[in-house]
Order: structure tokens, then sequence, then C-alpha cells
């Protein structure tokens, strides 16, 4: 679904991302249009979930037309959570 860059990194394992002790990254994903992705982002903003320039650039996918913007947030995880 996704194009592939060579440019782009490996994504961590969940070893590696819970590098500061028992936080864990977790990924928020935005997909759809620009017009609708930068909309969202903007809306979730507004209601204090992150900055704007927080997200990734627009990713393109395999769809004409279509990005996805992607978000980390590290959260503590611990052996209670479910």
């Amino acid at each position: 679904m996704f194009q592939s860059n060579s440019n782009e990194p490996n994504p961590a394992t969940p070893a590696q991302m819970r590098s500061n002790g028992d936080r864990e990254a977790v990924k928020i994903m935005v997909v759809g249009s620009p017009t609708a992705v930068t909309k969202i982002i903007h809306t979730l903003y507004r209601l204090g979930f992150a900055e704007v320039t927080a997200w990734s650039p627009p990713i393109p996918t395999a769809i004409p037309g279509e990005v996805m913007r992607v978000f980390v947030r590290r959260v503590s995880v611990d052996g209670n959570s479910q």
C-alpha cells in the first residue's frame, strides 16, 4: 500500500522503541488527500494533541493523490496495562 523509499531508515523493532526505560514509541498515522490530512492535523492541534510541526512531512502512498503523515509519541508502558 505504501511506497518504499530507500532513503528512509528501517522501522524500529519493539525493543529499540523501548530504549528510554519503560517508554515505548507509538506511531499515529493519518492517511488521505493532502488537504484532508492537513485538516485533521490542525484539528488535533486545536484539541491539544500535538504541534503541527511534530508530524512528519507528507509521504506519498501507492495511491495517486494520497499521502500519509506520521506522529510518534512516547508513552509509559508497565506490566499492568492492557
